[in-house]
């Protein structure tokens, strides 16, 4: 039952990944309807930019709202906050007159997906066991996926409509996903470890006994709750709570540098460039609207597929090895477009364009999402298991505020440089993702089999032996806790004993 509650919790928390890979599709096709183009004057190059940037934007905030929202409220009710504002967003493009209108929509939209984007994978990472907990995490992309599968038929199929329907009845569907989870979520139990680090004990004992009941004896739920409490609160004796205090220590700045590396690298893949301008892509090889929404719907219904592999050995085959298969798998394909386009393809829309080499580069994109996929997984895996629980919120806000940003800066200038130099600005990303994959291969450590407690043995800032390493482990653990608890008692009977008396 307990396993069974857990994997649910994590497939409906999973829906805030199904409204961001939504967006991410929904906005592809928008700005290439003739109709959506017609309605707003044929938006210029820095238009289409604002109106695709403007959602990233606001993610920004709502990644950054997480560092202090989700520690004071805690999570559930930070997803519940974040489905409220997507529903609200998500109505406002769906009525907009006037491209402000539609920008103010999209970044309030953003808001909530940035929110969502750092809480869901931190909450699922908080409740899963170490066995499935990547897997769990990871479903965030696999339903990204799904969104992004969804917006692309819809927007496919609303293609044939010849009125504004075409356009804004994809984006008033945004609205669906935002109500449910600000519904939903009432029903979910919350993070057992933020409620052991706001001290309501009891509740996170019941709270871990719901979610790892099933399959495992009483004995090892006090374990699990003994490790994790002894290392909570030794943790809280060495917290800080000031931004500073994230750079303080030589291992929270190493998990803070791996963290927001990894989300950065997840940006400068060029993931974001071929998800949002399918369209002007496509047009640049000559290939009209329809049949390019037709390209990237059978793009999206692949990564489904996709997902599901990586979840499945995900857990088997680790984190950083298929991150440095995916990186250089990413490089690779985006050269052989960049390739394809500067020396075959100098003239798509003219009888010298070369037809196979148009086919192949068509192929290289539905390539790219293959390898793309442990990218898109393990982005948000990684950074939402590496942070102690004192800095877990701060640390995943962080590191999800690179990929927002980067989103930001990449989503501005992409239809400007596509403009300018076509596909030859796939080059610069073929760099980006070699020096990724060197990064993974020196410096970032494997977390897989590890308890979120344990990743201090990863780092080298253990404070406490872990209670689930065995009897022995179980008791220093204890006995450690009992005299730390007997040590402050006495200093607190002693501060009484020399309080001068009124």
């Amino acid at each position: 039952m307990g396993k069974a509650v857990t994997i649910g919790s994590g497939i409906f928390l999973s829906i805030g990944g199904f409204l961001f890979g939504y967006d991410s599709g929904v906005i592809t096709s928008t700005i290439g309807q003739e109709t959506f183009i017609e309605y707003f004057g044929n938006p210029n190059a820095s238009e289409t930019g604002g109106i695709v940037s403007s959602f990233t934007g606001g993610a920004i905030i709502g990644a950054l709202s997480v560092s202090w929202l989700a520690d004071s409220l805690g999570r559930k009710k930070s997803v519940f906050i974040g489905g409220v504002i997507s529903s609200f967003g998500c109505a406002l493009q769906a009525g907009a007159a006037t491209i402000g209108m539609l920008i103010a929509g999209r970044f309030i939209a953003g808001i909530a997906v940035g929110l969502l984007s750092a809480i869901v994978p931190m909450y699922c990472s908080e409740i899963a066991e170490a066995s499935y907990r990547g897997a769990l995490s990871g479903l965030l992309q696999f339903m990204l996926s799904w969104g992004f599968f969804a917006a692309q038929w819809i927007g496919y199929g609303c293609n044939y409509s010849s009125t504004a329907f075409q356009w804004r009845f994809p984006l008033a569907f945004q609205v669906v996903p935002g109500l449910a989870l600000a519904g939903g979520i009432w029903f979910l139990q919350e993070s057992p470890r933020w409620l052991m680090e706001k001290d309501r004990h009891d509740e996170a004992r019941e709270a871990l006994r719901l979610l790892h009941g099933n399959g495992h004896n009483e004995e090892y739920l006090e374990l699990e709750y003994r490790e994790i409490h002894d290392t909570i609160v030794a943790e809280k004796q060495v917290s800080v709570r000031s931004w500073a205090g994230m750079v303080s220590k030589p291992a929270w700045r190493r998990r803070l540098a791996l963290g927001m590396g990894i989300q950065a690298f997840g940006q400068l893949s060029g993931i974001n460039v071929v998800n949002y301008y399918g369209v002007p892509i496509y047009k640049l090889l000559g290939i009209d609207t329809r049949t390019s929404l037709m390209i990237i719907g059978i793009s999206g219904s692949l990564s489904i597929v996709y997902c599901a592999l990586g979840l499945y050995f995900l857990e088997r085959v680790g984190r950083i090895k298929p991150m440095i298969f995916s990186a250089i798998g990413c490089a690779l394909t985006l050269l052989v477009n960049a390739i394809l386009s500067q020396y075959y393809v100098t003239s798509a829309n003219t009888e010298s364009a070369n037809g196979n080499a148009l086919r192949a580069m068509v192929a290289m994109n539905l390539v790219f999402s293959f390898f793309f996929t442990f990218t898109g997984i393990i982005t948000w895996v990684y950074p939402a298991e590496i942070f102690p629980v004192e800095i877990r919120a701060r640390g995943n806000s962080l590191s999800t505020l690179m990929n927002w940003c980067l989103g930001l800066l990449i989503g501005q200038i992409s239809p400007l440089a596509l403009d300018a130099v076509g596909f030859r600005y796939f080059y610069a990303f073929f760099v980006f993702n070699l020096c990724a994959a060197i990064c993974y291969i020196f410096l970032f450590p494997e977390t897989k089999g590890k308890t979120l407690e344990q990743m201090d043995t990863i780092f080298g800032d253990q404070l406490v032996p872990h209670a689930l390493e065995g009897p022995e482990a179980a008791d220093a653990a204890l006995k450690i806790f009992q005299e730390k608890h007997a040590a402050t008692a006495e200093q607190e009977e002693h501060a009484d004993e020399t309080e001068p008396k009124a």
